[in-house]
């Protein structure tokens, strides 16, 4: 199968777009996991798109049913597993149904996953994607299930988005790929190899692309993303990143707002610093994983930083961009967690004063250095300290968010919300929903908020022309406008 992918770059997308001929016609994409999952699920449609194939009205009218996994938490792959067994049920009906796993587990698995759930017919890791097309011909004339799952080490392939038409007013644009900081808790370096980066003038390509279809916001993706290093530049890990995000600001500067996830602590540079100072683009929300507040805990997880290295890059940062937001990731349980570094983490919590916490007990996977280690702080406890880190970080997001009420806030509409309403997030991430009686889907609107909830905030509009809250939206919205993924999530968990 060696030399079917499509190489890096826009045009090489259209080298994997030649028309098959197949039973298969339609697909459905089931996606578990983080925004990485959801960007290489996007393209995953395109390629199969662009090969002939179209979307299927739901699961039980599909030819082939994608399964995009992830292996960062054990309950995806529970998730997976009875996916799967769902879908062989349907199997039983339906022969000539096509299964296929892509993502980390198939990376993580490859034909292990085959003994053990024999109703798959295809794996195929992420950096295979763009192979698609090609795999599934060979499964549709019969060949036996098949494994493709090869890091691109020797030439880094980076599928690009190929908008048709006007697109979503979001997207993400993926940097680099793989992860070489080796924490010992993190199955992503064998799941998606070390790391590797694509080109500043493919990055900038797209994101010009996309701001022509309709892009007002871009996320930079990377496992590790602000250790990127341009391949075919000068800057080095402590420039480069911030380098690319100028040089973005720069090319393309049509675009309203630049985000990117997730970066590591000790890739917070004094010039990523300098480059949220200086370029407006860049929204002010910065997620930054801690994953705890001790430091005994911080050197068994392999970090390589402490609390206080951690505390001094975030107030460098705010002190550079007054009104930064912070959210963060935590795990608790980790193996040899006392009562007292659990209180740490706490107190680093409470100093740090985050909008948002994603916090997760630990669980040991596969391939990690934290197997070694003994998994010794039973669930229970594991458990009450979960709870007891979100009782403090809700507390602190309901103050924040309490605080905005009276105030106006520039929210980019991302699509529609509930009850009819249309939602958006602010620079700083905050999610707003309000009324209007047009359809502002894709602009920068001023709103003033009136009400703070748990998790998100209700406002009006400032401009008296889109109607005031309570009214309800245009029931003739243009529904059909964009690429139908107004209805995803707005809250997108790192």
């Amino acid at each position: 199968m060696e030399g079917l992918a499509p190489g890096s770059g826009l045009p090489e997308l259209e080298a994997a777009a030649r028309p098959l001929v197949h039973a298969m016609q339609s697909y459905h994409l089931v996606t578990f996991g983080c925004q990485m999952n959801q960007h290489d699920s996007e393209r995953m449609a395109e390629v199969l798109q662009s090969a002939g194939y179209h979307a299927a009205n739901g699961l039980e009218d599909a030819d082939l049913v994608l399964l995009n996994t992830c292996s960062v938490r054990e309950k995806a792959e529970h998730k997976l597993r009875s996916e799967v067994g769902r879908l062989g049920l349907l199997k039983r009906r339906r022969p000539d149904l096509v299964i296929a796993v892509a993502g980390c587990v198939a990376q993580q698995e490859g034909e292990r996953l085959l003994r053990r759930l024999p109703q798959i017919d295809l794996i195929v890791g992420p950096d295979n994607l763009g192979e698609l097309p090609e795999l599934l011909r060979q499964v549709d004339l019969g060949g036996p299930p098949a494994v493709r799952a090869v890091f691109d080490l020797d030439a880094p392939r980076f599928l690009a988005a190929a908008p048709s038409g006007r697109a979503a007013p979001t997207a993400y644009v993926t940097v680099m790929k793989g992860c070489d900081e080796r924490c010992s808790f993190c199955i992503v370096p064998h799941t998606r190899g070390p790391e590797r980066y694509r080109a500043a003038r493919e990055v900038v390509a797209e994101i010009e692309l996309l701001v022509r279809h309709g892009v007002r916001e871009v996320t930079l993706l990377g496992q590790t993303v602000n250790s990127y290093a341009d391949p075919g530049g000068s800057a080095t890990r402590e420039s480069g990143f911030a380098v690319l995000l100028g040089l973005i600001a720069e090319r393309v500067p049509e675009l309203r707002r630049l985000r990117y996830t997730s970066p590591h602590p000790r890739h917070l540079t004094p010039a990523l610093i300098r480059a949220h100072a200086e370029l407006a683009v860049l929204c002010r929300h910065v997620h930054l994983p801690v994953q705890s507040g001790s430091d005994r805990v911080l050197k068994r997880m392999i970090r390589r930083y402490t609390a206080a290295d951690y505390a001094e890059r975030v107030a460098a940062l705010r002190s550079a961009v007054p009104g930064v937001t912070l959210s963060t990731d935590i795990i608790v349980g980790f193996p040899g967690e006392t009562r007292e570094d659990f209180e740490a983490t706490l107190r680093l919590v409470d100093a740090i004063g985050y909008t948002g916490v994603f916090g997760f007990k630990y669980s040991q996977r596969p391939y990690t250095p934290a197997l070694r280690l003994e998994d010794d702080v039973p669930e229970a406890e594991k458990s009450a300290r979960l709870a007891e880190l979100f009782r403090l970080s809700e507390a602190q997001r309901r103050a924040h968010l309490a605080s905005l009420v009276g105030g106006v806030e520039a929210v980019l509409v991302e699509g529609l919300g509930q009850n009819g309403s249309f939602s958006g997030r602010t620079e700083r991430n905050e999610i707003v929903h309000f009324s209007s009686v047009t359809d502002p889907i894709g602009d920068v609107v001023d709103v003033r908020i009136v009400r703070a909830f748990k998790n998100s905030l209700e406002g009006e509009p400032v401009d008296a022309s889109l109607g005031a809250a309570g009214r309800p939206a245009a029931s003739a919205a243009p529904l059909a406008r964009g690429d139908g993924r107004r209805g995803l999530p707005l809250l997108r968990s790192p």
